[in-house]
């Protein structure tokens, strides 16, 4: 059931007694009322969190009534400073802070006037005071939120966009990354501290965690680096997508939206950035020539040192609650704020590449390590150059919270773990092992060619070389698996290789206990493992010794010899 609580709010005017082009017209004129909103309607409404029964209303001719009492009496605002008679209240709102505290924006423009008036009461409606501030002349007002915590801290959606001040409305500043687009309604997820925005015509948009615009750029700029408070992230493991893919295969028409960013989301602000010795230099010429200066030839010493310095390096290090080091995740070092992730995984085992693929097909996935464990950690912001690394930033703790989603969940997370890093430290060996074995047939490949160029190479070495090679082909086999007849597409018995590349790959997404038929494969693999390494390493010997033969009779220059003068 309903209960009427206030009279007509507004100004009671006949729109068909206004003016039009400057004269009244009658009902037969050409789209009389056709296309336009019934004047004299309510537009905004809030309610006070406060103050049980108090409430403010905006209507579309201009009026502000205010009630304390819940309806029974109201206090109807029809001049506000600065502000033309009878313009449209486009949006109320009550402070969560000061019950006596409020804003309005207003919207005049069918009247040719595109000002953003935003404006604030202290005292219930009893005196108003222009807080747009900076705002552009052009991008009359729609919308105004409050956030929860900071009451200075106001958001304001306008015809060409949206905006913030954390002062108060001294001075506003633009979000650049969104569209430029009328912005309509504004709406803050306080748990998530996440601010909806929704356009006109470019959809809805969610600012992912806003709190590091409580921080003042006043007092950002006091540091060098700043990494903000890092909320608790839920620990678990991503669902497959459909197909692998977002939308699968359910057509181009199913629509979808990014989910947030998987992991623990760290934002962080640099003041200025990180630059290179060269990049510092032309910076400084830059301005000199602006002034019309000289900019002087750099000395052999200096330029020396610029081509050889090693770019300044930002990384996230993450520590547990031991102060153990689990993780390091590079960041950028650009001026600005800046987001990143960390994907609560311990470092890959995978070999180093230098260079990383620019694309990743859909069904794989790029190299991770065994899952951290919950709990809580630090982060801190630190930067390496020259050798030197230091801290930059203030640590920053956050916890990891298992999301209890499945029966299937290890009650002992930490022995699960124990399992994970065992096996991927195995897997880190088996797979250094394969790139050793590539390295080592790469040298008796190129130590072939420097036979046939080297005359006085003896027809022993060559029968010696192919002992070698062989060795290394009976290695593969071991390790790796009879590739003769599994190119055949015959089943073979499981390599080394294999086993721990299937129990990896199975262990590495699963928070389950772990079966003991992955044990007992592990302690396999183990075990072939350890004297395949030992045959490994003493093959490595000899073609050490081989390629020390070459150097001593003269031969060309071969990968992974040093070579020898005596003067």
């Amino acid at each position: 059931s309903w209960k009427v609580i206030s009279p007509d709010l507004t100004q009671q005017i006949d729109r068909n007694k206004l003016k039009v082009m400057d004269r009244v017209w009658s009902v037969d004129s050409v789209a009389k009322n056709v296309s336009t909103s019934m004047y004299g309607s309510l537009i905004g409404i809030s309610e006070s969190s406060l103050a049980e029964g108090q409430i403010i209303v905006g209507s579309d001719d201009g009026v502000v009534s205010i009630t304390t009492n819940g309806g029974n009496d109201w206090n109807k605002i029809k001049s506000f400073p600065k502000v033309p008679d009878m313009s449209y209240i486009s949006d109320v709102l009550f402070s969560s802070h000061d019950k006596n505290t409020a804003y309005i924006t207003i919207d005049n423009h069918k009247r040719g006037d595109f000002k953003p008036y935003v404006l604030k009461t202290t005292d219930l409606g009893k005196s108003w005071k222009m807080i747009s501030g900076n705002l552009p002349e052009r991008g009359f007002a729609h919308t105004i939120v409050e956030d929860h915590v900071d009451s200075n801290l106001l958001f304001v959606g306008t015809e060409f966009g949206l905006f913030f001040t954390q002062n108060g409305g001294n001075s506003w500043n633009k979000f650049s990354s969104l569209p430029t687009t009328a912005v309509r309604d504004l709406e803050i997820q306080r748990r998530e501290n996440d601010l909806v925005v929704a356009s006109f015509g470019r959809g809805v948009y969610i600012l992912d965690d806003y709190s590091p615009l409580r921080f003042k750029t006043s007092d950002l700029e006091k540091s060098a680096a700043t990494l903000f408070p890092v909320k608790d992230s839920w620990l678990y493991i991503e669902g497959d997508r459909i197909d692998d893919r977002e939308k699968g295969s359910s057509g181009s028409d199913y629509f979808t939206a990014k989910n947030p960013a998987y992991g623990v989301t760290f934002s962080y602000y640099l003041k200025d950035g990180y630059k290179s010795l060269k990049e510092t230099r032309r910076k400084k010429e830059v301005e000199l020539e602006k002034d019309g200066k000289d900019t002087l030839y750099p000395s052999w010493d200096d330029l020396r040192k610029e081509d050889t310095e090693k770019a300044v390096m930002l990384f996230l290090e993450i520590r547990d609650n031991q102060q153990n080091v689990v993780s390091r995740v590079p960041v950028s070092d650009k001026k600005g704020f800046h987001r990143e992730q960390w994907n609560m995984r311990l470092p890959s085992p995978n070999p180093v590449k230098l260079q990383q693929p620019a694309w990743i097909p859909y069904w794989a996935s790029a190299p991770m390590g065994p899952l951290a464990t919950p709990g809580t950690y630090t982060a801190t912001l630190m930067k390496r150059h020259n050798g030197q690394t230091e801290a930059i930033s203030q640590p920053q703790a956050f916890n990891l919270k298992r999301l209890e989603n499945s029966p299937e969940l290890s009650k002992n997370p930490l022995e699960v773990q124990a399992f994970h890093k065992q096996l991927a430290d195995l897997s880190r060996a088996v797979d250094g092992a394969n790139k050793k074995l590539g390295e080592i047939n790469n040298r008796v490949e190129h130590l072939y060619k420097a036979l046939e160029l080297t005359p006085q190479a003896s027809k022993k070495l060559t029968e010696k070389l192919e002992s070698l090679r062989l060795r290394l082909v009976d290695f593969d086999t071991k390790m790796n698996g009879d590739s003769t007849i599994a190119s055949r597409q015959e089943p073979v018995p499981w390599s080394v290789s294999t086993r721990i590349g299937t129990l990896f790959g199975s262990i590495i997404e699963s928070q389950s206990n772990v079966p003991q038929g992955f044990r007992d494969s592990y302690e396999i693999a183990n075990s072939e493992f350890s004297e395949l390494l030992q045959e490994l390493s003493k093959i490595n010997d000899d073609v050490k010794a081989f390629e020390d033969e070459m150097e001593s009779l003269g031969a060309p220059w071969t990968p992974g010899r040093m070579p020898k003068w005596n003067n």
